[in-house]
This record gives C-alpha cells, structure tokens and sequence, in this order.
C-alpha cells in the first residue's frame, strides 16, 4: 500500500522541521527583518529580535548566521537563556564563549570580557552573543549586558549582543530599571505571524520544495488551515502535514476543508 507521499507525489515528508536555510519560505517581512539585524551586527551594534512562538525565530536565526555571519569575519556564541542567577547565568555564556565557567561573579564577568577582546584585537574576528528565549531573562540578570558591552569606559563597540525572545521581552525592556540596557540597543525587530494569502503561499512552498507539482490542497482547505492557525508557521506546518495523512486515510487524492477540520480534532482536541 502507498503512503501518502506518493499520493501526493512528495518525494520527502513536508511540513517538517528539517528544510536547509537555502529552501526557507521568503517573505518581506522576514527579509526586512534579516536585513536590519545583519546591519546592525556589521556596525557592532546590539539588537533585539522579539517573535510570538512558532512565527519562524529559529529559521531567521539560521539564516542570519549560515547566510551573514561567515566564520572568517564572527564568532558567533549562542546559548538559551533560563530563569537563572547573575552567577549562574555569568557561567553560562562562559561555556558559550569557551571560557572556563568557574571564579566569582565578577571574575567571570573579567574573563568574558578577555574573550571578546582577544577575539576582537588578537583574532581580528567580531564577537556576537546570541541569547535565545531572553524574555525568561530576571531583571537583575538583565544588567550582565550592560557590563559585557562596556569596553575601555564605554568608549569601544566590540560585542555585538543580540537578544532573541517572545513578546514579553518588550515589557522586560521597557522597565524603568533597565533604561541603561535597553539604551543599548541600537534596533527592535519584529516578526509577525503570516497573512491569509502569506499562508497559502507558505503552504504551496513547502509542497512544492518536498517535491509535489501539483498543491495537494484545494482553496477551500487552505482558507481552514488559514483560519485554524492563524498564520503561525509551526501551527501551518503541524495542520497541513496531518490534513495530508487524514486525506490519505480517507483515499482523497485533493486535501479539502473537511480533512483540515478532522486534522485539527487530532492535534488540539
């Protein structure tokens, strides 16, 4: 018996995680976005970068480093941030930048400060700190930037800090206590989920980089997977993907609506 990738004609699974940066679904938004943080980067500047979940913050992120920031010109530190201590958290971009995560708060602090510098005036590289979920940030936390960034009294621009989270991080920033840091911030980024014609074309993407010549949806399904998901990529990707199964099963040929509200049942009951 077929599966419903020959059905369909897909030579891959669509719908899923694994898709190389060169295959991403190409928008205006997302690339105005990529465009304004790679400018800010290359002026050694910080940004932030806020996204509500499932609206494409990874694949940005992969873009922005695998497309923009060539090893021979950055380094490129990423760690995920969680609800930790100035320490603790101190210890964390050490293991991020290769440093040794041990000695007191201000050492360590010292020590991370050596690192970008060494790969700034030594390596001749320029030193980006990625801090991913950093609306999980505490505000006491929050000040580990400003310190980081502070070179030769705040007179040299050496780390590039790139702050990447969900829509509470603009609330974080705005706070009275945090002015020193978020003044620190040379761009906001924002990005949103897609549109209702955005969807259908998102969706026609992904069949067609899978393989499919043909969409296998019908318009009216792809008005429900637009309705149901609200243009939120990973929501898209989990529908259209379980639509195209429900389809199978039923030995339809064309995902219609019917499919899409059957799939939805299954995914969020």
């Amino acid at each position: 018996m077929r599966d419903f990738r020959s059905r369909f004609g897909f030579h891959t699974t669509p719908f899923t995680r694994e898709i190389a940066v060169r295959e991403r679904y190409r928008n205006e938004i997302f690339d105005e976005v990529l465009a304004a943080l790679v400018g800010v980067l290359e002026e050694r500047m910080s940004a932030v970068l806020i996204a509500p979940s499932g609206v494409g913050k990874t694949t940005l992120l992969r873009a922005l480093v695998e497309d923009h920031l060539p090893e021979v010109r950055y380094r490129v530190h990423y760690t995920k941030v969680t609800g930790l201590s100035k320490r603790d958290m101190c210890r964390e971009l050490a293991l991020a930048a290769g440093v040794a995560p041990a000695g007191t708060f201000p050492s360590l602090v010292r020590n991370l400060q050596e690192r970008f510098l060494t790969l700034s005036d030594t390596d001749g590289l320029r030193p980006v700190l990625v801090l991913d979920d950093a609306h999980e940030l505490r505000p006491e936390v929050m000040g580990i930037l400003r310190v980081l960034t502070n070179f030769e009294m705040d007179s040299r621009l050496v780390l590039s800090i790139l702050l990447v989270g969900q829509t509470p991080l603009r609330e974080l920033l705005r706070r009275t206590a945090l002015a020193d840091v978020s003044g620190r911030l040379a761009h906001y980024a924002v990005l949103r989920p897609l549109s209702r014609s955005e969807t259908g074309s998102y969706v026609e993407h992904r069949s067609t980089i899978s393989g499919a010549t043909v969409v296998p949806f019908d318009p009216k399904a792809l008005e429900a997977i637009y309705e149901i998901g609200r243009g939120n990529l990973r929501a898209t990707d989990h529908l259209a993907l379980k639509s195209l199964e429900v389809a199978h099963r039923e030995d339809a040929d064309v995902v219609d609506h019917n499919h899409v509200v059957s799939a939805r049942k299954v995914l969020w009951p």
